[in-house]
């Protein structure tokens, strides 16, 4: 029966046995059951030459060994052992000292050798083995470790003591120093000890040896003891070695004593001087002490402290980072603290840009424009508002860009403090030095704030004069002369305006003309100036305006009675033909100019204008107008073709069957022999 595809034996029974047997247990029986033919034959002398003989036949072989691999220490390691088997010490130490002859650094070697003296109680030769091994080998801690547990095992402590000295003297690694301690911890050498931990923290001065001290102090000594540990730790360290262990320890070690006063005051030290990323741990712990002992303003407190740790590594990070220096500035506005937060506007405005292009200064500027506006609203320091405003102005390259909020803004603060002859100052200053749109526009609003008008007109002429293309400038103008009642003066500003060569919007210019006309009811100039708008321009829009103007112009009754729009009678039939009529034009125009797409534009418009005011015959004569889509394909520069939305007219279709019925009738014409007399 093949069992070879079965797989091992299970066990079902995992339970432990009520029999439990050790591992030595086995390994005796093991030796006890050994059959008798397998066992290593004793050996039996009959007499002493026979023993001498077998000694020298094993030393002849030991020899052999160690003269034919001498490095290898095995060999001579068990020669000595054998040696001691045979009580031959003398013997023993010399193929010992033969071997240190060989190799000298083996620490294997030493200790064999050691150990040897040491089980035969010759406490001065393994002394002395000791002194030489530690002298040969001084950095090998072992052996340091096993000088200093024999001497003290000899309570030989003054000597302990020394060797320990000669070993500090080669300054080992820590728990060597540690050694020392907890062996005059041992004897209540508590002043010793204390000597040692001064010696430990100058070699190893990293923070948690300092910490070992002051918990020693803390068990052994007093509460000075202990602040001298930690200040002395904090000293040596300094600002760029300190850890927020040491002082996450002194915290708390002062909080166990209740004072916490202490305790919140060397938590803010460390916060003040760590660097975020260092004194994460720091700040959870202070946080749980201000929980336990601190009220809400410490609480408070500890947040603030978090993030103005949190934004110092930001802009010491970045210094060019505006955005950290905003949220900076408004935390420390928000904790009430005047000079923290002046330091930081002014460290934040010390941070220049590095070029003189404007979009590097608009974030930077509003660093001077949050400052100034905290100085007036919360200090009230309005001498100092005033400078900070100065002084940001000076460090503005006006030649290459300027910032008319910045004008702006201190010749409104400026008449907030009623000195209207230093804002006006101001923005002449402004105007004179860089105009820009926006610095006349704030100055003319002041001005119109203040009824002084002829100064907005002056400042309306030195503005369009500087900048004609501005639209807005001349409307504003010509609505101010309105307010006034010069309807003259009014029109002059406008008609001066659309002659200008460059318009930066003309068609708002023409529509606020005509929107003023037919305001003041003067629609046969609305008609003119829409004429002469036609003549410069034949775009659609101003065909379908001008249609709707029609409508809304009321009959000669109404205007003689000066109806209002409310008690307006329907569209006139006059008005409605008048606007048919215009939008007849529009469509010659659009069609000989071959524009589809304006054409189906004015139709929708004339279709909506018939829906509302005309009949149904009207709406279905502008339908039958309406084209039809159809899908074209045209050639690209590229070889490729691509679809597209074409429209055909009615009125084209039924010219273009004129067109072949005539070329139709002359072919056939033609074809029978006709001539022309």
């Amino acid at each position: 029966m093949d069992t070879s595809s079965r797989g091992p034996p299970r066990v079902k029974n995992k339970a432990a046995s009520a029999i439990q047997i050790s591992a030595e247990q086995l390994l005796r029986e093991a030796v006890d059951r050994q059959e008798p033919a397998l066992q290593a034959p004793t050996q039996r002398f009959a007499d002493l030459e026979e023993l001498h003989e077998f000694q020298g036949r094993k030393r002849k072989e030991f020899e052999a060994y160690v003269q034919r691999n001498r490095v290898n220490m095995n060999n001579w390691m068990r020669y000595a052992q054998w040696e001691l088997e045979q009580k031959e010490f003398k013997r023993a130490r010399s193929i010992f000292e033969r071997a240190l002859d060989v190799d000298s650094t083996s620490v294997t070697l030493w200790i064999r050798y050691i150990e040897a003296e040491m089980k035969t109680k010759n406490v001065n030769h393994a002394r002395n083995l000791l002194d030489r091994s530690v002298t040969i080998l001084p950095r090998i801690d072992k052996m340091w470790y096993k000088y200093v547990y024999m001497e003290e095992m000899l309570q030989n402590y003054a000597g302990v003591r020394q060797v320990f000295e000669r070993w500090m003297a080669w300054e080992p690694d820590e728990a060597a120093w540690s050694s020392y301690i907890k062996f005059e911890k041992r004897y209540g050498e508590f002043h010793k000890a204390r000597e040692i931990f001064e010696r430990f923290t100058i070699v190893h001065p990293e923070p948690r040896n300092w910490i070992k001290w002051a918990r020693f102090e803390k068990e052994f000594g007093t509460s000075e003891d202990v602040r001298q540990v930690f200040g002395s730790a904090v000293e040596a360290l300094g600002e760029d070695f300190v850890d927020e262990k040491l002082f996450i320890a002194y915290a708390r070690y002062e909080a166990e004593l209740k004072e916490y006063e202490r305790a919140r005051a060397i938590y803010k030290y460390a916060l003040d001087r760590l660097a975020r990323s260092k004194s994460l741990a720091l700040h959870k712990a202070y946080t749980t002490f201000e929980k336990q002992f601190g009220d809400r303003e410490g609480v408070e407190e500890v947040i603030l402290s978090k993030r103005r740790v949190q934004y110092e590594e930001q802009v010491k990070g970045n210094p060019k980072n505006y955005d950290a220096w905003f949220d900076y500035a408004k935390l420390e506005e928000t904790s009430g603290d005047v000079d923290r937060t002046r330091d930081v506007y002014e460290r934040a405005i010390s941070q220049i840009p590095p070029t003189q292009e404007k979009r590097h200064w608009r974030r930077y500027i509003y660093l001077w424009i949050f400052y100034a506006v905290w100085e007036e609203i919360e200090v009230k320091d309005m001498k100092r508002a005033e400078q900070i405003y100065s002084e940001c102005l000076k460090l503005i390259p006006h030649k290459k860009f300027t910032f008319a909020k910045i004008w702006l803004m201190k010749a409104q603060f400026q008449v907030r403090q009623m000195e209207l002859t230093a804002a006006r100052k101001t923005l002449g200053q402004a105007i004179g030095m860089c105009p820009k749109d926006k610095l006349f526009q704030g100055y003319i609003e002041l001005e119109l704030k203040l009824f002084e008008f002829v100064r907005c007109r002056t400042l309306y002429e030195k503005h369009i004069e500087w900048n004609p293309a501005n639209c807005q400038a001349w409307i504003k103008f010509a609505e101010l002369e309105r307010g006034l009642d010069d309807l003259q003066r009014t029109r002059a500003i406008f008609e001066l305006a659309i002659q200008q060569d460059q318009l930066d919007m003309p068609e708002l210019l023409w529509k606020a003309y005509i929107d003023f006309e037919e305001e003041e009811g003067e629609y046969e100039r609305s008609r003119k100036l829409y004429e002469r708008l036609l003549d410069k321009t034949d775009h659609v829009k101003v065909w379908i305006s001008y249609a709707h103007f029609e409508i809304n112009v009321p009959s000669d009754d109404e205007m003689d009675l000066e109806t209002s729009a409310e008690d307006r009678t329907p569209v006139s039939e006059l008005a409605k033909t008048r606007a048919r009529k215009i939008f007849e034009r529009a469509l010659q125009s659009q069609k000989e100019k071959e524009l589809k797409e304006e054409r189906v534009s004015l139709l929708n418009a004339w279709l909506s204008f018939e829906r509302t005011h005309g009949s149904a015959e009207e709406v279905e004569e502008v339908e039958k107008q309406m084209p039809r889509k159809i899908k074209k394909r045209r050639k690209n520069g590229d070889d490729t073709y691509e679809e597209y939305i074409d429209y055909v007219f009615p009125a084209d279709d039924m010219q273009t069957a004129k067109l072949s019925n005539l070329l139709a009738m002359a072919s056939a014409w033609k074809q029978q022999g006709g001539t022309v007399e």
